[in-house]
């Protein structure tokens, strides 16, 4: 794939960190310059809990977005010599000029639910993609559950970084509001405090109405008392639209079991051989959905990132489901187990149809018998 890697293996981005590095230089300034002018006398006026609970939701933050952009997203493994060898073997049906590309094939699965869903060939990765799998083209790999892939992380968001992104944005969502919250406050605070100032320190007992007026402290003093509060605050009023307006799209996502990628495409709501398509993995309740995304156990990576590759060695990484016969079950239940989160439903995908052609050639191919399988 196109991505980088650090410390042996234990760490992964993606190619492109441009904006990824922009966003960490933009959230610690916003954040200094509040810890550095508003926070010391919001301390004195308010009270000392105000930049603790700053510097808990900044580490919060931090800690979450780099969690998401040094995470492996779920990269599948791409299919060996010997497997592609195998399945274009197992798919070349006969010689003549009707025959489908591998590119052009599908594998229909009938899940436990009884949905069929079909997985369509990555002519990348030389692989039929398992349910949820897409393949990215920025970073080179299909990613299982893919959601989207985000330049201000710098990685794909996918099945096993999905949470940590959710929670870098929710983190990030409420530093912001705090933030530009406080800065409301301490601007008030300093115009009140000015307007003390000017009423002590005036000296005639008799004064009229003009002079009242031009004595009066206003905002434009209070701000100049301080300018580095409008630049929080401009940073945040900017920010905060984008940020809580993205966390609240992916709260509607996790509680209808949805990723990015499905709701744009409208998969479960399109219709299927004049069915419509119903979402096997939602649970039917959104708090069923929210904890199994949020809490539920997290799959280990299909990689070995810390193994030296070596041309004739393919025991160094899981095998592909790319064919009935090609691949150790043992390892398949690794990709699908993760798919339903449900006891006793981790491994009952069952091929429904092999092979299927374009509609205008199904006609003109033979019929072949493939042998009973348990897995894709």
């Amino acid at each position: 794939s196109k991505n980088r890697f650090y410390c042996d293996g234990r760490c992964l981005t993606g190619r492109d960190i441009g904006i990824f590095i922009f966003a960490l230089i933009l959230i610690s300034i916003t954040s200094g310059l509040f810890f550095g002018f508003d926070c010391p006398y919001l301390t004195y006026r308010l009270s000392p809990a105000i930049p603790v609970v700053a510097a808990i939701l900044y580490l919060s933050t931090m800690c979450f977005i780099f969690r998401t952009a040094c995470s492996d997203p779920g990269i599948l493994p791409r299919a060996t010599s010997d497997e592609v060898q195998y399945l274009e073997r197992s798919t070349d049906i006969s010689n003549s000029p009707q025959s489908v590309a591998l590119p052009g094939r599908t594998i229909e699965v009938r899940m436990h639910t009884g949905h069929v869903i079909q997985l369509k060939f990555c002519s990348t990765c030389k692989i039929f993609r398992p349910p949820r799998v897409s393949h990215c083209s920025l970073c080179d790999a299909c990613i299982a559950n893919f959601d989207h892939h985000c330049p201000w992380v710098g990685n794909c968001v996918g099945l096993r970084n999905y949470r940590y992104f959710y929670l870098f944005l929710f983190s990030l969502s409420i530093l912001c509001v705090y933030i530009l919250a406080f800065n409301v406050i301490n601007i008030v605070l300093r115009k009140l405090n000015l307007l003390s100032v000017s009423k002590r320190g005036s000296t005639s007992v008799e004064m009229n109405d003009r002079e009242g007026a031009q004595d009066k402290p206003s905002f434009a003093d209070a701000i100049r008392d301080t300018p580095a509060t409008v630049v929080q605050a401009l940073i945040c009023f900017f920010s905060i639209w984008s940020v809580v307006g993205l966390w609240g799209y992916h709260t509607y996502l996790i509680c209808r079991s949805v990723t990015t990628n499905e709701d744009i495409k409208d998969t479960w709501g399109s219709s299927h051989r004049g069915v419509t398509m119903k979402n096997p993995f939602s649970r039917g309740n959104p708090c069923l959905n929210c904890f199994a995304a949020l809490c539920g156990p997290l799959p280990p990576s299909f990689l070995n990132l810390r193994t030296v590759v070596t041309p004739d060695n393919h025991n160094f990484m899981p095998m592909n489901m790319v064919s009935a016969r090609a691949f150790n079950p043992d390892n398949a239940d690794d990709i699908l187990r993760y798919q339903i989160d449900e006891p006793g439903h981790t491994n009952n995908y069952q091929v429904y149809s092999a092979v299927e052609y374009p509609y205008s050639e199904r006609r003109q191919q033979p019929q072949v018998q493939y042998p009973p399988c348990d897995y894709v």
